[in-house]
């Protein structure tokens, strides 16, 4: 199985959502990203996406557009990305990683280079907002024949038509776009959410993750009963940018203010579901 499979089947038994962090590789500078990536299994990450940076994130609101410009601004790179990813494997063989970004860095590695050194770097999966099924064969193909999942984005605009195309081929699991817009947006409501994710999983036979505009512990904990894993990232990312500014740049203040909402939402994320 792959580190990834083997992670929700696992989450599966103990009948819990996963929590999945999403943070910036190289924001606000690489240390101090990949402190933070180090620390995150501790806080309670079950899965990880790690951004990969980007100058034209379409997707993304504001928080993460400016922890992109971040990351570019002290040189991050897609191969520096795929070091972090490394240096974490190092000290942590068992939590996956998914990176999450855009084509147009892919394509300017290479896209056979870059499946075969995200593997080896220990990469899980990848999540590429803008590169549609129809062009499975430019990333998808690639990807599988390495044994990397390839994540689909499902929003609530995916209709019927739509959807096996989507799911056609999805591995890993599907990533449930909870609203029809960028990131940092409100999460969608509960009920709604719940409807779309068993959708979803009976399509696809795969766990369903929710994530845009989840940024408190409570919308967390809500979502987490009707969802086989939890999304967040623009709350963990603005409580960067907001300690960064308050810390004069301080690395460690700036990892533990992140790590702690981190734990305050994988606490609400990991409680058991009622039968």
């Amino acid at each position: 199985m792959t580190r990834i499979a083997d992670r929700f089947a696992k989450l599966a038994h103990e009948r819990r959502a996963a929590f999945v962090p999403f943070i910036m590789a190289g924001d606000p500078d690489y240390e101090t990203s990949l402190a933070l990536l180090k620390a995150l299994p501790g806080a309670g990450a079950d899965v990880i996406e790690l951004g990969v940076c980007f100058t034209d994130p379409m997707a993304d609101g504001p928080a993460i557009q400016a922890a992109g410009l971040r990351a570019l601004k002290s040189g991050q790179t897609l191969k520096k990305t795929l070091a972090m990813v490394r240096t974490f494997r190092q000290q942590d063989d068992e939590t996956p990683i998914i990176l999450m970004g855009y084509y147009n860095p892919v394509c300017a590695y290479g896209p056979a280079d870059f499946v075969r050194d995200a593997k080896a770097a220990g990469v899980d999966g990848l999540i590429v907002v803008d590169l549609p099924p129809e062009e499975d064969a430019e990333l998808r193909l690639p990807a599988r024949a390495e044994g990397l999942d390839f994540i689909r984005l499902a929003t609530p605009t995916t209709d019927a038509r739509r959807l096996p195309m989507v799911v056609k081929n999805a591995s890993g699991f599907l990533y449930y776009v909870s609203v029809a817009g960028i990131t940092g947006k409100a999460a969608g409501e509960t009920q709604a959410v719940a409807a779309a994710a068993a959708r979803l999983r009976a399509a696809s036979g795969l766990p369903v993750a929710v994530g845009f505009g989840i940024k408190t512990k409570e919308k967390a904990r809500d979502i987490a009963k009707v969802a086989d894993a939890v999304v967040v990232g623009s709350a963990l990312v603005e409580r960067l940018a907001s300690s960064l500014a308050q810390s004069r740049g301080k690395s460690d203040i700036v990892v533990k203010s992140v790590l702690s909402l981190a734990r305050d939402i994988s606490g609400a994320v990991r409680a058991p579901r009622e039968e």
